[in-house]
Parts: structure tokens; C-alpha cells; sequence
């Protein structure tokens, strides 16, 4: 009983098939929506006002977390993580980038869906790992 452990040869179709994700992949971060995200994650990072809210933000939600572990979650926790998330989101910086963001995994997902839909299956999905449920 043998069983063949060598990939089989790239063909002219699979160096085309590369080729053609690469310029795909050169379009999507070219395109007007990458770079308004690119530019809204830029301000957020350089913004100390909305970094100092991540950082308070984070801190609540890991509190949290460990509290929700150990059993000890209470409502009043979770209300300052939540009003937390909201005073963060309430910057014009952080609504900016929410948005962006939010446009280009819309746009992802199209274009996951145009690539996956000849193939019959989730072709991002599939890209991500061997795995799944």
C-alpha cells in the first residue's frame, strides 16, 4: 500500500490562477475603499484621545472576562465595559473608522462570494484553515 506524498507540478494554469490573486490582491489595496481604511486606522492610531480610550476599553473588557471566568460577572461590570465601547465609538475618529472598516469587510465578502460561488464552496472560509465545523 503507497500512498503519494508528492504535490503534483505547477501547471500554466496554476502559475495564471497565482498571478491572477496577486493582481487581485495589488486591486483591493489600491482600491478607494482599502485606503479609507488604511487612513482611518492611521488617525485612530495616532489620535491620543482614542487610544487612551482603547487602552481604558480593553482593560474593562479583559476585567471582565476574568471576572466572567472566575464566576464573579456582575451587571454593573458589564454596564462600564458597554459605556465604555459607546464613549469610545462616540469619537468622530473611532466613528470613521468603525465605518471603514465595515466597508471593506463588506467588500471582502463580495469578492469572496464572486470567487467562491464557481467553486461551491466558502472560499475565504477554506483559506483560512484545514479545519472547520
Amino acid at each position: 500500500m503507497s500512498i503519494e506524498t508528492d504535490a503534483p507540478e505547477a501547471t500554466a494554469t496554476d502559475d495564471a490562477v497565482e498571478a491572477l490573486a496577486a493582481e487581485l490582491g495589488a486591486a483591493v489595496a489600491d482600491s478607494s475603499t482599502y485606503r479609507r481604511f488604511e487612513e482611518a486606522k492611521a488617525a485612530v492610531q495616532s489620535d491620543e484621545e482614542a487610544q487612551r480610550r482603547i487602552s481604558e476599553f480593553e482593560q474593562l473588557r479583559q476585567e471582565f472576562a476574568m471576572a466572567k471566568q472566575a464566576g464573579q460577572a456582575d451587571r454593573e461590570t458589564m454596564e462600564k465595559v458597554q459605556t465604555a465601547q459607546q464613549e469610545l465609538h462616540s469619537l468622530p475618529v473611532m466613528r470613521e473608522y468603525v465605518e471603514a472598516q465595515d466597508e471593506l469587510q463588506d467588500r471582502l465578502e463580495t469578492l469572496n462570494e464572486a470567487i467562491s460561488d464557481p467553486l461551491a464552496v466558502d472560499f475565504g472560509g477554506e483559506a483560512g484553515g484545514c479545519c472547520h465545523d
